[in-house]
């Protein structure tokens, strides 16, 4: 679930303030409205401006029925930072990255530990929120000064020991995400590690963990 955002525009440094409160309890959606928006924002990471649009427009709209939902708030920040790559016009980039980035923040800012339990589809909710922070972060272009925060917090997942007892396709997308980033930081021993996790657990994307390291070993 990445995406780049075309270059050359300029972003100010982001000034998230305090955590903001609300006075409702996040609340998990139900399956059937939330299935549909994930697919949607599943097409969209893999570009097209038409999914993007929907996507964004889907999660914006489950936001505002539960804006306590850290859930459905990360992904309506990453669908509406993936809006940028969507239209050439400076200002336009510059407010949904910048709009995107604020939300991811604010999602980021709410968890707690009682998010350690599933929110929405079996997965807990401080992982899933901290993977769609994580992978937008490590994302988007290098100027906008996120590629750290996003190695942290996906460390964070992959450290986690709530990660065992998640979806086998969560962990998967996990694995595959912490083999990318090993693999560009030079840690090719822990890109093969994350790899042979995905293959060794049978995970979905169990194919495209051995391409990967066949690609590894030329």
């Amino acid at each position: 679930m990445t995406f780049k955002l075309t270059p050359k525009f300029s972003l100010r440094l982001l000034a998230v303030g305090a955590a903001v409160l609300l006075s409702v309890s996040a609340q998990a959606l139900p399956e059937a409205q939330f299935q549909p928006a994930f697919e949607q924002f599943l097409q969209a990471a893999k570009g097209g401006d038409t999914a993007i649009e929907k996507s964004a427009d889907s999660f914006n709209a489950l936001l505002r029925s539960e804006p306590a939902n850290p859930v459905l708030m990360a992904y309506a920040g990453a669908s509406t930072a993936m809006l940028a790559t969507t239209t050439w016009l400076p200002w336009k980039k510059m407010s949904y990255a910048e709009d995107g980035m604020a939300l991811l923040d604010k999602a980021l800012a709410l968890l707690t530990a009682a998010h350690n339990a599933p929110l929405q589809h079996s997965t807990p909710a401080v992982l899933e929120v901290r993977f769609v922070a994580a992978n937008t972060f490590l994302a988007v272009p290098g100027f906008m000064n996120r590629g750290a925060r996003g190695a942290k917090l996906l460390n964070e997942v992959l450290s986690s020991p709530l990660l065992a007892s998640s979806p086998l396709e969560f962990r998967g997308n996990v694995w595959l995400a912490g083999a990318a980033l090993a693999t560009k930081e030079k840690r090719l021993d822990d890109a093969h590690k994350y790899l042979n996790q995905v293959i060794q657990t049978g995970a979905p994307q169990a194919e495209a963990a051995r391409a990967q390291l066949k690609a590894l070993a030329s």
